[in-house]
């Protein structure tokens, strides 16, 4: 993508990221702060947010905050609770890139029973609607604010096998088109879907473990579309499904 940020681009901006301790999540968290952003780390593991933190300080970055908390088990409250604090502790959120994400395999449809899929479905699809609803009040006074949701291929092209994963993928790109026509009331806010193709990310690494990962494309390679998204440069775009890693964006 031909885009070089600012290097201030995302400066005094707080910028919510989930799935924050691997993968696009890590690297997101990373280039958000490098370019001005107190990030907020959210995660379910608290060993994995505190060594990131540590990695955020240490570049002499803005200091983060660690969220720890299990999507496949928060509910209305805990997502409510969560904005308070927010806003208590820092009185301002500008943006989500809603990337934690649950993959159990490729498996057939008729063998996947009803509990693994209320399991993907919870955190794939209803905790990040769940938790914008609970970060709208915050979301919508910020100057220009952004919320990016993570889709991937096989949902927005379905294919064999990928089941409850794929539903999910694919429920999440009507919400953001759904989403983006019911916010217009707010011309700064903005919400987006991002397909991050073939990459060398955790979740690849289970579902092709014999793929060539030097094939793939880098983590890093895809940051300057998360940076556009999230930063001020994107006012206007809305309602879209980015593919990372089909064409020249800008």
């Amino acid at each position: 993508m031909n885009y070089v940020p600012a290097p201030d681009l995302l400066k005094d901006r707080v910028i919510l990221v989930t799935g924050a301790a691997q993968g696009i999540g890590k690297s997101a968290a990373l280039t958000y702060a490098k370019y001005g952003a107190t990030v907020l780390l959210l995660g379910r593991k608290q060993k994995s947010l505190d060594t990131l933190y540590d990695e955020i300080m240490d570049a002499g970055y803005p200091e983060p905050m660690s969220l720890k908390l299990d999507l496949a088990k928060a509910d209305d409250k805990e997502f409510t609770a969560m904005a308070e604090a927010i806003f208590k502790q820092l009185g301002r959120l500008d943006g989500i890139l809603h990337n934690a994400a649950r993959f159990e395999g490729l498996i057939p449809l008729e063998l996947q029973a009803m509990e693994p899929w209320l399991n993907i479905l919870r955190v794939n699809l209803v905790a990040p609607i769940a938790l914008t609803r609970a970060c709208w009040p915050l979301l919508t006074r910020a100057p220009d604010a952004s919320v990016i949701f993570t889709s991937e291929t096989h949902g927005h092209t379905p294919a064999a096998f990928w089941g409850a994963f794929a539903a999910s993928k694919a429920g999440l790109e009507a919400a953001v088109k759904i989403w983006a026509e019911e916010i217009t009331p707010h011309p700064n806010f903005r919400i987006n879907g991002i397909v991050p193709g073939p990459v060398r990310s955790p979740q690849r690494l289970i579902s092709h473990p014999a793929e060539n990962r030097d094939q793939l494309a880098s983590l890093e390679s895809l940051m300057p579309l998360y940076l556009y998204l999230m930063g001020a440069d994107s006012v206007g775009q809305n309602g879209r499904i980015f593919e990372a890693q089909s064409e020249d964006l800008l």
